[in-house]
């Protein structure tokens, strides 16, 4: 795909949740051609509205992309969008860039990547951190893996959805950093519940502990921006507690393929399993307070 002819690519979004309508309204917003498709077309209607166009399925939406990215909800999902009877590899444009921004394997990079090439197109794995609040600013952070050329190419549409996009290095690269990503907020998330509800138990205002804690060495983006969600009871999902769990659970595989012990990442999705069999699971990530607070409940 090259975006140095006169015409703008002809752009594709899959998946447009929590965070994918944010971040295919900013590619609409910017001009772009885009078509969308989505298991729920109600949940593409505010993008319909502002000019995106519909495709009864990810093949027919290949048939006319340049390129098309990607952010669904599991593997499974994924294995369907690429390799389905309908799915995008099966009627993929010469030349096409395809882009999953879903967290999923390293393997499932590599294998869409050689899939992409055997059809004479590419493939980066780029999957995202910063949550709803990221997605709806145009600030996510983007771990990518694939060809530093093709990377290049795509890197401007990048730009309209992220503000730290960072190669980092061939297929399956991307996924094996966002793996690092999701390793350290499964600790840290711990530690703030607990924190948190330390503050409350001993009697302080757990506000002013934050005023206190979160500029120095203790401060996190999960103790700036959820910390205060906690304490407002506040659990609506910019991140669901089901996908972290799915997150976790990659990464738990991973860590034993490279035959390394992550004993906090056990322990966060041990944690995060408990909350989801209380029937927590479509809530966000900060209802992990629940656990170690639980009020009124």
């Amino acid at each position: 795909m090259k975006t140095s002819h006169s015409t703008s690519p002809t752009l594709g979004f899959i998946g447009t949740g929590v965070m994918g309508r944010h971040m295919a309204g900013h590619l609409l917003n910017a001009g772009h051609a885009l078509h969308v498709t989505t298991r729920t077309k109600s949940k593409a209607q505010e993008l319909l509205d502002a000019g995106a166009v519909w495709a009864e399925s990810p093949a027919e939406l290949a048939r006319v992309c340049d390129v098309v990215f990607t952010i669904v909800g599991f593997p499974a999902d994924v294995e369907a969008v690429y390799f389905g009877e309908n799915g995008l590899l099966s009627a993929l444009k010469p030349g096409a860039v395809l882009v999953d921004m879903t967290t999923s394997s390293p393997e499932m990079a590599v294998r869409i990547a050689e899939a992409a090439m055997a059809k004479g197109g590419h493939a980066l794995d780029a999957p995202v951190s910063g949550g709803d609040k990221g997605a709806r600013e145009g600030t996510l952070s983007m771990m990518v893996g694939g060809d530093a050329e093709i990377f290049t190419q795509i890197e401007p549409l990048f730009r309209h959805m992220g503000k730290q996009i960072v190669l980092q290095g061939p297929a399956g690269s991307g996924q094996h950093c966002k793996m690092c990503n999701q390793i350290l907020i499964a600790s840290g998330m711990v530690g703030v519940c607990e924190a948190l509800a330390y503050a409350k138990r001993s009697g302080l205002s757990p506000r002013t502990v934050l005023e206190s804690v979160s500029n120095g060495a203790a401060g996190s983006w999960a103790l700036s921006n959820l910390a205060p969600r906690m304490l407002d009871g506040d659990f609506d999902p910019g991140f669901y507690v089901k996908h972290f769990i799915k997150d976790m659970v990659l990464a738990t595989d991973s860590a034993e393929t490279l035959g390394l012990e992550a004993p906090g990442l056990k322990l966060s999705l041990s944690l995060y399993r408990e909350l989801e069999a209380a029937g927590y699971g479509d809530e966000g990530t900060q209802a992990l307070f629940r656990r170690f607070d639980p009020g009124d409940e």
